[in-house]
């Protein structure tokens, strides 16, 4: 039994799709908990067994856990809450919930930068990373995947790279690091939930095939678009304003811009690539897969 939370966001429904296409075979049973059944399709909710619920509510993870042996973790950040309540304060409930059933396995997302000089004040990272540590202490055999920035995040600019050519972000214009696809980090997730022959604590990062800067992206974005993208960089005080103006807690909008001022300083630069930490999805094949449709097709997604 495997148990999938946030199963309807960007990374878990890919999760959840290619699962569904392997598990049969090793004749194990999946649940979902998933706050409104209705958004899983049909042909979902007659494969899978739902939980329905918030997997940060205790009376939801108890039920959740009974009988399972591993457990794919995503907390979707809440920014009415402060970082560590909205990581760490989500997931006390689940961490008891796994001592409590005995599940041997868990698989969560999280974010690179452990280890770094500016891993302890980088915001929403640095609670992520402290949610991981919650985990761990369960004892439980536990694989942090380690995620960069998502190529999915330009579909938030979706209606700029249309209508003026424009996507923003808060970090340095030539700003190298690593960016990937949520279906390879949905990937890697899925072979560690299939194949649990490991065991202790660790984190297996993700980084793409290539570090790739602002600049590098609007180039490709130009390419792919046949038209001309520009990167406008946005400010950290700005960037914080705006936030607070969305009504996000004061503490979560801090979390963000001390987690884009970290990435300036190398927050996402500590572990090299290799055939193991690479990822195969470019930034080329995403965006004429998936970037240019949604620019061409005027409806903007969201990551998960």
């Amino acid at each position: 039994m495997i148990v999938i939370t946030a199963p309807t966001g960007n990374i878990g429904s890919h999760l959840l799709s290619l699962l569904l296409d392997s598990t049969p075979a090793h004749d194990e049973a999946l649940r979902v908990v998933v706050r409104d059944p209705v958004r899983l399709p049909d042909a979902v909710r007659d494969r899978v067994e739902v939980i329905a619920g918030s997997h940060g509510d205790a009376e939801v993870v108890e039920r959740a856990f009974e009988g399972a042996d591993a457990v794919f973790w995503l907390v979707p950040p809440d920014a009415s809450l402060t970082p560590d309540a909205a990581y760490r304060g989500f997931t006390r409930p689940a961490a008891k919930a796994l001592v409590a059933h005995g599940v041997g396995h868990v698989v969560g997302v999280s974010a690179l930068g452990r280890g770094t000089p500016v891993a302890h004040r980088a915001g929403l990272v640095t609670a992520s990373h402290a949610m991981d540590d919650l985990i761990a202490t369960t004892g439980v055999s536990y694989r942090a995947v380690a995620c960069p920035s998502f190529f999915e995040n330009l579909l938030e600019d979706v209606d700029s790279l249309r209508e003026t050519g424009v996507f923003t972000d808060a970090v340095d214009a030539d700003l190298k690091a690593p960016r990937a696809a949520v279906a390879d980090i949905a990937a890697v997730a899925a072979d560690l939930l299939r194949d649990r022959s490991w065991s202790g604590q660790d984190s297996v990062p993700v980084l793409g095939p290539e570090d790739l800067s602002p600049a590098d992206l609007a180039r490709i974005m130009t390419e792919q678009l046949g038209r001309p993208v520009r990167y406008a960089q946005q400010p950290l005080d700005e960037l914080y304003a705006d936030l607070l103006g969305h009504r996000l807690d004061e503490a979560f909008a801090r979390g963000v811009v001390d987690m884009k001022r970290a990435k300036n300083e190398g927050l996402d630069a500590g572990v090299a690539r290799t055939p193991v930490t690479g990822s195969p999805t470019s930034f080329r094949h995403w965006c004429a897969r998936t970037l240019a449709p949604a620019v061409r097709s005027g409806g903007a997604r969201h990551a998960g």
